[in-house]
């Protein structure tokens, strides 16, 4: 559960863990009161009866009872309120960190022997997509759970493969070696794609791994480099589904939920999930088609069925459900266009450079031709106002990008990054065509690009908001909640305790 990256070539020193949320003073608790003063002089007149001065201190004693129990009264209201600010606080505004709410506890397992976590992800599910229509599963786990507030931070490139293996490894891309969907090895000329599972490409260690080398069982349903016969993990049919997107989503559901019918030292205490929607949507039609909302009504039914099989199982407050997406989405049509011949009498970009185009486009010229040459040759024409849509693209020397995207260390990122602004597209020339559709696999900076994360479970607070955070931290709250011990990443050791009970 350590920070320490794993490298494919001589990477530089793992990212600092992220910076403690703002610390927030805790409101002021310390109510003065005012009692109610009682001048005896002023009340009477200096000629009394025998029994003026009995009479006196029973009115005495009267008024401070009176001002006594005001005076409870105002710091019982006061203080409760400040308690009900206080818890209201930890859930409006994610900022107010872990120690400045009420303590709370994880609640103990009523029926399984030890924690499970099902791991939930819906391809292309965009931070706000919840709202788009009646989500009652899925809102039922967020009052009852812990949500990342502005959603969840996928790693750059935003691209699928990318992200879901950074999930079950807490690494960057670079190190885990997935850099894209698709690119070649420059040492070995081998071509990655989306079929690759040779574990030459995939390093590090995911979650299943994890699991099954500290003698747990675990069980992946098309999970992004499950396939892949790597270490102790050999991909077992019993729990291990080869990808086929033709599998209805009830049969999926139904499947990891067969799994605790086993006997129970048998039972997976690691499962992961994966829908396609609404990513395939997404891409044809936008983010903003309602097939889009049709398809997230349907992934709130399928976790409605996870529930409802669960809670049939008498377990569903036992289990741990952590429901998130590996990026977001963004509408783009052909208006938005850029076009690389266009910077012909700057440089001309031969296809065979190219590695990838849209959103990242990828380029890794011949050993005779310098990388820092041709990026300064785009650049001029690009920002030279004589080509359409340049000022949206900007090229980078890989080492030069912003280092808050992670992307340099690893020899198999092309020398030559170009990043284009939400929404534009790249392509080589110019065509006819007219469409429009949704892209991902931007600067995870753009909030378009964000995802949900939504967990329940014993060791996840009821109703709590906790701010947005990148992918990679979350390998290590799962293996917390498993009390495993962690493989080396880059997600922080110290994350966990800020998210868990």
């Amino acid at each position: 559960m350590g920070s320490v990256p794993f490298s494919i070539s001589s990477p530089p020193p793992p990212p600092p863990p992220p910076p403690p949320p703002s610390e927030e003073p805790d409101e002021d608790r310390t109510n003065p009161t005012t009692a109610l003063l009682f001048n005896p002089s002023s009340t009477f007149s200096s000629r009394r009866s025998p029994t003026a001065p009995l009479f006196s201190f029973l009115v005495l004693v009267t008024c401070l009872a009176v001002a006594t129990a005001f005076a409870f009264a105002f710091l019982f209201f006061t203080s409760s309120s400040s308690s009900a600010s206080a818890r209201h606080s930890s859930i409006s505004d994610p900022k107010i960190p872990t120690s400045s709410r009420q303590p709370t506890v994880a609640r103990p397992l009523a029926k399984l022997a030890r924690p499970v976590v099902i791991l939930i992800s819906s391809d292309g599910f965009r931070f706000g997509y919840q709202f788009k229509t009646a989500t009652p599963n899925i809102h039922r786990l967020i009052a009852n759970g812990t949500e990342a507030a502005t959603g969840l931070i996928p790693v750059f490139p935003t691209l699928t493969f990318p992200n879901h293996y950074s999930i079950v490894t807490g690494l960057y891309p670079p190190y885990h070696g997935i850099i894209n969907n698709y690119f070649v090895d420059p040492v070995s000329g081998d071509v990655f794609s989306m079929n690759s599972h040779e574990p030459k490409w995939w390093l590090g260690e995911p979650l299943w791994e994890t699991v099954v080398n500290q003698g747990f069982n675990a069980a992946t349903y098309f999970w992004p480099g499950s396939e892949v016969k790597k270490g102790s993990w050999t991909c077992l049919p019993k729990f291990c589904q080869k990808y086929d997107g033709s599998v209805p989503f009830e049969r999926r559901v139904d499947t990891v939920l067969s799994y605790f019918d086993l006997p129970s030292s048998e039972i997976p205490v690691f499962i992961t999930l994966y829908f396609e929607d609404p990513d395939h949507q997404g891409h044809e039609v936008g983010p903003d088609d309602p097939e889009i909302t049709v398809a997230v009504a349907r992934i709130d039914q399928m976790i409605g069925r996870l529930i409802a099989g669960l809670e049939k199982r008498g377990i569903f407050e036992d289990v741990t459900i952590i429901l998130l997406g590996d990026h977001g989405m963004v509408g783009n049509c052909d208006q938005k266009l850029i076009f690389l011949d266009d910077l012909s009498p700057w440089i001309h970009i031969p296809r065979g450079w190219i590695q990838s185009t849209t959103p990242v486009l990828a380029i890794r010229p011949p050993p005779d031709v310098s990388p820092s040459d041709v990026v300064a040759k785009m650049n001029a024409g690009l920002s030279s106002g004589k080509v359409e849509h340049g000022n949206y693209l900007k090229m980078f020397l890989k080492q030069d990008l912003p280092t808050r995207l992670h992307y340099s260390a690893s020899y198999r990122i092309p020398p030559i990054i170009g990043l284009v602004e939400e929404g534009y597209k790249i392509e080589l020339k110019r065509s006819k065509r007219n469409e429009c559709g949704g892209s991902h696999g931007y600067d995870n900076a753009f909030f378009s690009m964000r995802t949900i994360f939504i967990s329940h479970g014993p060791q996840f607070e009821r109703g709590r908001k906790v701010p947005s955070f990148e992918n990679v931290e979350i390998y290590n709250v799962i293996v917390s909640i498993l009390k495993l011990k962690g493989a080396p990443n880059n997600g922080s050791a110290s994350f966990p305790s800020t998210i868990l009970l």
